[in-house]
């Protein structure tokens, strides 16, 4: 949501504003957020099974090597964004959207640090099935970058920069807070041993499952993304742009809650495969599949009877809104059917 915001603000700019956001906000998903989701997504196996066979210690070391890989695939990532507009002006996007989206992700290459490791603090925790904590601790940094969001646009003279500069600011608040709840609460005593270079020898194992993790989420984000570029190649390059990016940001949305049924389900299965429980398991899947669908029906509704009020959030264009508009009932169909796959993805 954090990044959302960002591009919120960035489209209140101006529309060229809104499609370097959005173009630099899908291509920073394409090629970072994606990759770390899926990186830490081995975690949910390794921490899970750990927890539910009680071998406790071993969480705390798989999170760290899970970290470790983080930081190292973050570092070629960020190499990768200093060279965004040469590599967005060769997929034939338009020069000057290319130009706003280089420097939109080059205040945005911090956050991409804190992401990958913040997503794998919220699996070590997710398998411990801690969840308010995590709520409290995804909610105050949200509200903080509304606040610093607004003040650097409009107060701070930041202009288009920013937004993207809060977001990094936000993430690496979030990613304190999370870290400082793991190493300072007892509850974690079992589990949180400290620092330990045991971590390094599980690098190389944890990547034989982080990689497919990795592949299958990528994957995923890259069918929706893609056609943010591939809308950069029509004649309106900064409408289209924009109306798929925002189509692709409220996809997001949804999916961030549907990626949260795959999380608990995922730890609820390898907790209770690991405990031997196979009945449980296959039940706890059919629970949240039904969950997922009424998450399906209700963004249904909502997108129905509210889509050109969303609209307004990111833009003030009428001509944007309206677009938005007309692309509204392929994005529910788009949503119902992703909010079952989310789930088995998991």
């Amino acid at each position: 949501a954090i990044p959302l915001v960002s591009v919120m603000y960035a489209g209140r700019i101006g529309d060229l504003e809104l499609a370097g956001a959005t173009l630099g906000n899908s291509w920073a998903t394409v090629t970072g957020i994606a990759l770390m989701t899926g990186l830490s997504g081995s975690l949910e196996t390794l921490c899970g099974q750990g927890y539910g066979a009680q071998v406790y210690r071993m969480l705390g070391v798989y999170l760290q090597a899970s970290i470790i890989t983080s930081a190292l695939f973050s570092v070629l990532v960020s190499l990768l964004w200093l060279y965004t507009e040469p590599l967005l002006i060769f997929l034939h996007q338009d020069p000057e959207v290319s130009r706003m989206a280089a420097v939109f992700l080059r205040y945005t290459i911090p956050a991409q640090f804190a992401f990958g490791f913040i997503q794998c603090i919220l699996r070590f925790l997710q398998t411990q099935s801690v969840v308010m904590p995590l709520v409290a601790f995804s909610l105050l940094p949200l509200v903080f970058h509304v606040g610093i969001t607004h003040a650097s646009v409009h107060y701070l003279g930041l202009g288009f920069a920013g937004p993207a500069m809060s977001t990094s600011l936000s993430l690496w608040l979030s990613f304190i807070m999370l870290a400082s709840y793991v190493m300072l609460s007892t509850r974690f005593k079992q589990t949180w041993g400290g620092f330990s270079t045991e971590a390094f020898q599980y690098v190389l194992p944890g990547l034989k499952l982080a990689v497919p993790s990795a592949m299958m989420v990528c994957f995923e984000y890259w069918a929706f993304e893609i056609l943010v570029l591939l809308a950069g190649l029509m004649p309106d390059s900064q409408m289209s742009t924009s109306i798929i990016a925002m189509c692709a940001n409220t996809e997001s949305i949804s999916y961030m809650i549907t990626y949260g049924f795959a999380a608990a389900i995922s730890t609820r299965v390898s907790n209770e495969l690991g405990a031997g429980n196979i009945d449980k398991a296959k039940k706890a899947l059919k629970v949240t599949l039904a969950l997922s669908l009424l998450l399906g029906v209700t963004f249904l509704l909502l997108l129905g009877l509210g889509h050109n009020l969303w609209a307004g959030l990111f833009s003030k264009s009428e001509a944007v809104i309206s677009a938005f508009a007309s692309m509204t009932p392929f994005l529910i169909g788009s949503v119902v059917l992703d909010s079952t796959q989310g789930v088995l993805s998991g």
